[in-house]
């Protein structure tokens, strides 16, 4: 394992010869780090640019996965996954402000950067990672109140207001803002997203579509841990007793995957299991006084095109999804019934 030291003029050195280059504005000391290439990191949109151009200029493809940090093993395989599509790969760290109410988590969002940079140069395929400011990505400022805001913002109608939109009804205006900001700034030739956030890579793609950014994307399949929750930064929020809990979607989502692999394609028929299993779990922890309530947000049943719900699937397949409260923990998850992922992106 390789020690690096962060030096004055913004670069750490390992024992090994690597470097990892941070901008003068952002020193950091990262110990015990195996580092197989270096990595730049910019929190100067203009610095990172004058790198784009040059990346650019020797003609290499580059993959971009856009994050708000706190990352885990389904980031890093977005990452890896970049790696086998471009020559170079760009993440972006960034918790924006724009996608949360003014009653969400915006403050307590974990923030991990050095973390965060110790398992992105474990992985050994990123080439930099953009960390701008706040107010290098919304100039003109970025009250939470959609009211008060000022400037340039993105909407994807129809997209938007339904299954998440439902219960965060600006949080898609602020995730098409901040992208396209993104796609901007870094100009990639690909661009990589999770199957978690289903909805998002629908909003995304037709965003792609709309503003006619020459971008493939792709949208990796969902990691889960070994009980089958899906990895989350959110997660960390959970206490070990919330932890068992948090499986609950999860379980009750293939409750109806299994319904539909007995053929039964109707609405009431699907989601009766998903209703049950949460109501059970829901009075049993409840009964048992542990210290927080369990909650159900939604349940979807979405054409995968359109996202309107369904009374009946038909050949298309659907988009089975759901939000659960775990105490004041929002677990989201979805699983793609008779379609694959090719179909969200294209």
């Amino acid at each position: 394992m390789a020690n690096l030291l962060t030096f004055e003029h913004g670069s750490a050195l390992s024992d090994d010869g690597s470097r990892v280059f941070v901008d003068s504005q952002e020193e950091k000391l990262i110990e015990n780090i195996d580092v197989q290439k270096n990595i730049k990191i910019f929190k100067n949109i203009s610095s990172f640019r004058n790198w784009r151009r040059k990346v650019g200029s020797e003609g290499k493809f580059v993959g971009f996965v856009p994050t708000m940090g706190c990352l885990h093993e389904g980031h890093l395989s977005l990452v890896k996954q970049a790696s086998q599509h471009c020559q170079a790969v760009v993440v972006s760290i960034f918790v924006n402000p724009s996608q949360f109410a003014p009653h969400e988590d915006l403050e307590k969002y974990p923030r991990t950067l050095s973390d965060d940079l110790v398992k992105l140069a474990s992985v050994g395929c990123v080439d930099a990672v953009l960390n701008p400011e706040v107010n290098e990505i919304y100039p003109a400022g970025i009250p939470l109140d959609v009211e008060k805001q000022q400037g340039t913002f993105v909407e994807v109608k129809s997209k938007s207001h339904q299954m998440e939109g439902q219960t965060r009804p600006t949080f898609f205006r602020g995730v098409a803002t901040v992208v396209t900001k993104l796609f901007n700034i870094v100009q990639p030739d690909h661009v990589f997203f999770g199957q978690k956030d289903i909805q998002q890579c629908i909003v995304i793609k037709n965003l792609i579509r709309d503003l006619h950014f020459p971008i493939e994307m792709h949208v990796g399949t969902t990691v889960r841990e070994k009980d089958g929750l899906a990895m989350s930064s959110r997660n960390k929020y959970l206490t070990p007793e919330m932890r068992k809990v948090a499986i609950t979607l999860y379980e009750s989502l293939n409750e109806t995957k299994k319904t539909f692999e007995n053929k039964i394609r109707d609405r009431q028929s699907l989601l009766s299991p998903a209703y049950e299993l949460v109501d059970r779990v829901t009075k049993d922890v409840e009964s048992q006084k542990l210290g927080f309530s369990v909650k159900l947000d939604y349940f979807s049943l979405a054409d995968p095109d359109t996202l309107q719900e369904l009374d009946k699937i038909d050949e298309k397949g659907a988009i089975l999804s759901g939000a659960l409260y775990v105490g004041t923990t929002r677990i989201i998850d979805n699983i793609l019934l008779g379609l694959n992922l090719k179909h969200i992106e294209e």
